[in-house]
């Protein structure tokens, strides 16, 4: 690997003493003007940099990293940001704003030429047309490119190729200048740039609030900046309706499919410091384009986005049509050959099942649509098992999927049958698009989705319109963990409308029982405090620490020392840290980076870049943010990066299906490290030791269903740290289930024929 490609030092100049470079450059500002003297990294895709600039006070050239849609050596930049130094880049400045301008010199217009930048001019030819022209060259380019013609080499054809070329390249640089005078950062317009091309200036100025529906990492608040720059007026009916749009996807962040409309108006009054009665063409306005969705129920109105209020029609319509409409596309048996069945799958299996499990059994054989529900101890996959194994016995088609990759391996791990994420079922196609609908529905006899707690409304409509008429739908899950992080409570609503037949499995058999992490978390379920005696061959343990850095020095010991010595886990693989927040002293951050310390410090063998304020080093544990279909992994999958490499700069990550993905700098948002992470990401997963810090630090967010579904993903063993009043006070709340929705609304519009008594609601 060479110096250059590290970002250490420019290989054709003589190093000079590194005290010295480094003392001069910390004194510096933190500001750079003069000439990109070489690109050594650009990525096209993601717009990230790495610049060697000669500086026009004729200092020594520096490195500069940062992101620009193109770049061409000998062209002028001027960077602004800070200087940072790593073992293994050197000094650099690290910009948050890149602005470049035409080259002005002789021979920076001929390296700029030169560079490739314009179609069917090299080298040479740039040499020709610099001497022809001197320093009227790229006005002759732009405004009288005939006279291009004189030079050797350049006939009409290539004139014309070099003109168009030129006039592409300025319109690119005159949006980014636009876009950095109004205080736009590079990152930022790079996916402005991205997403509009040529026609940026026309959308920014027509209505700026645009970024905010299009781009993602735009809100509304940085749009608004944008607008407050170009002009627009604080009362300004586009920014009016834009708030009132933002504050809907606020809700619909925070799980709710509909808003009432006063909350809705108090919420965008007091986000544009606007009267909230001001706000009423607004809506008007918004309703007569289609942007939002008005309803009454209840002596309420109520406001939606329309595709949240789509998905929820959708959803009740199928179901609706499904219970009315009965019939399935297979036998099904009588009650004698079933028990038959029964009596053989327990044979098989050297189980008994529960009176309970056989009622459900039943049911499942019967119903057209069915939900599976039950915490902790209580049979579930057991009695899926059963089912699935009945159903093999006659050759029926099942499918079988789960909404993350590893929910989808637990439940192939399971069952002993191939399982899909529900995504890569229905054939996501990553623009908003799915190969499979109702159009092209799936192919199936029986249909099972484990986790259903964790599947949104859209998805859940998109999954419902795929599945063929004839098909049974078996939906799985627990209804009291943590609702889907997208908008609805899908399963909860169908649970709770008393429309949709429902087995709720509560016995806790004699084994489960015995757990203590089975038996807590149905107390903190119940809204009760544990037992928090401990046991020394327990495995649930309650460590009190008031203060936080008790609780973050415990934790680092238990992962590190106690928990490996005791168990002969690998904290790397077996022990999972799960906390309430992301940020704060015990948020996820916080805790990674202590962590990573612990677990994973520097050495000279060890590769690292900082990216986003992350320091990602070979050895990590990493965590996917976003669905990257392109990539194809996916929010929640978990992995580990093996190798950073710096010809080109890339990032190796092996994730946890074995599979290789490459990341440019400029792509490492997407990751986090996963030494510590939220209890919502590690939904549909399991680990054989889970740690959660409790403390009021989190008070915001303490609450039953939290702390119900962190210490339910543990197969193991259960630590919980920190303060009794933190644990009682999660164990009082239980808000994380109140969400504004309209499905069990909707279910219940049509009168359906009433569900059998028992354990069916």
């Amino acid at each position: 690997m060479t110096a250059e490609s590290r970002g250490l030092r420019d290989p054709d100049r003589p190093e000079r003493d590194g005290m010295s470079t480094v003392a001069t450059q910390n004194e510096s500002p933190d500001t750079v003007r003069g000439t990109v003297e070489r690109v050594t990294f650009h990525s096209e895709e993601t717009g990230y940099c790495v610049l060697k600039v000669l500086p026009e006070d004729g200092g020594a050239v520096v490195t500069v990293v940062g992101k620009t849609p193109s770049v061409t050596p000998g062209e002028k930049v001027e960077a602004e940001g800070k200087w940072e130094r790593s073992r293994d880049y050197g000094s650099q400045l690290k910009a948050e704003r890149l602005r470049l301008t035409r080259p002005s010199s002789l021979d920076g217009l001929e390296r700029y030429l030169g560079s490739g930048l314009i179609e069917g001019v090299g080298p040479v030819v740039a040499r020709r047309i610099v001497e022809r022209f001197g320093e009227r060259t790229l006005e002759v380019i732009e405004n009288e490119s005939a006279l291009l013609e004189q030079v050797e080499g350049v006939g009409e054809k290539r004139r014309r190729e070099i003109r168009s070329s030129w006039l592409k390249q300025q319109a690119l640089h005159g949006i980014m200048l636009f876009l950095h005078q109004h205080g736009i950062s590079a990152a930022r317009a790079l996916r402005i740039y991205k997403q509009y091309g040529d026609q940026a200036l026309e959308v920014l100025r027509r209505n700026p609030y645009q970024l905010a529906a299009d781009i993602r990492g735009v809100g509304f608040r940085t749009a608004d900046a944008i607008a407050h720059q170009l002009g627009t007026a604080e009362d300004a009916p586009e920014r009016l309706r834009a708030g009132l749009e933002h504050a809907l996807h606020q809700a619909a962040e925070s799980g709710h499919t509909r808003v009432p409309l006063e909350r809705l108006q108090e919420q965008a009054a007091k986000l544009l410091k606007q009267p909230a009665e001001d706000l009423d063409a607004a809506l008007d306005g918004l309703l007569r384009q289609g942007a939002v969705s008005v309803s009454r129920s209840g002596g309420a109105t109520w406001v939606a986005l329309p595709n949240l209020r789509a998905a929820e029609e959708r959803i009740a319509q199928i179901v609706r049509t499904r219970l009315q409409e009965g019939g399935l596309s297979f036998p099904v048996p009588t009650e004698t050959e079933l028990e038959h069945d029964i009596a053989l799958a327990e044979q098989e299996q050297g189980l008994r099942l529960a009176d309970s499990q056989r009622r459900a059994v039943t049911e499942a054989f019967r119903q057209p649509l069915l939900i599976l529900t039950g915490g902790p101890g209580v049979g579930k996959t057991t009695l899926l098992r059963t089912i699935l194994q009945l159903h093999r016995r006659h050759e029926r088609r099942l499918v079988l999927a789960a909404p993350t990759g590893r929910a989808a391996r637990r439940l192939k791990e399971s069952s002993g049958l191939e399982a899909h994420t529900l995504h890569r079922l229905l054939e996501a196609q990553g623009d908003g698009g799915w190969g499979r609908h109702a159009g092209r529905p799936l192919v199936g006899d029986i249909f099972v989705v484990d986790e259903v707690s964790m599947v949104d409304a859209p998805l859940m409509a998109q999954f419902l319109s795929a599945v063929p008429g004839g098909a049974q739908v078996l939906l799985v899950g627990d209804a009291d963990q943590l609702p889907s992080v997208g908008p609805g409570r899908v399963l909860q609503d169908l649970a709770a409308s008393g429309v949709v037949p429902c087995v709720r499995l509560t016995e806790i058999f004699r084994q489960a029982a015995e757990s203590g992490i089975v038996t807590s978390a149905h107390a903190i379920n119940r809204g009760e405090i544990p037992d928090l005696t401990p046991r020394r061959d327990g495995d649930f343990f309650f460590l009190e620490e008031d203060d936080a850095e008790a609780v973050m020095s415990t934790i680092v010991q238990l992962v590190r020392r106690r928990l490996p010595a005791r168990y002969e886990w690998d904290p790397m693989v077996d022990i999972q840290v799960l906390t309430p927040m992301n940020r704060n002293r015990l948020g996820s951050q916080a805790l990674n980076q202590a962590l990573q310390a612990a677990l994973n410090p520097p050495n000279e063998l060890k590769p690292e870049i900082e990216r986003f304020g992350v320091t990602f080093r070979v050895g990590d544990r990493i965590i996917q943010l976003l669905n990257d279909y392109d990539k194809e992994v996916f929010n929640g999958d978990l992995g580990r990066i093996i190798a950073i490499d710096y010809e080109p700069l890339k990032v190796q990550v092996r994730f946890e299906n074995d599979r290789l993905v490459s990341y440019e700098p400029g792509e490492l948002d997407a990751l986090q490290l996963a030494y510590a992470m939220s209890i919502h990401k590690s939904q549909g997963s399991e680990f054989p030791c889970v740690i959660v810090p409790l403390s009021t630090q989190h008070y915001v967010m303490l609450e039953r269903s939290l702390i119900y579904t962190a210490m339910t993903r543990a197969r193991r063993l259960v630590v919980l740290v920190g303060s009794r009043k933190a644990l009682r006070v999660a164990t009082e709340r239980q808000h994380s289930r109140e969400r504004w929705t309209a499905l069990a609304e909707l279910l219940q519009e049509v009168p359906l024929p009433p569900a059998a008594e028992g354990e069916l609601l």
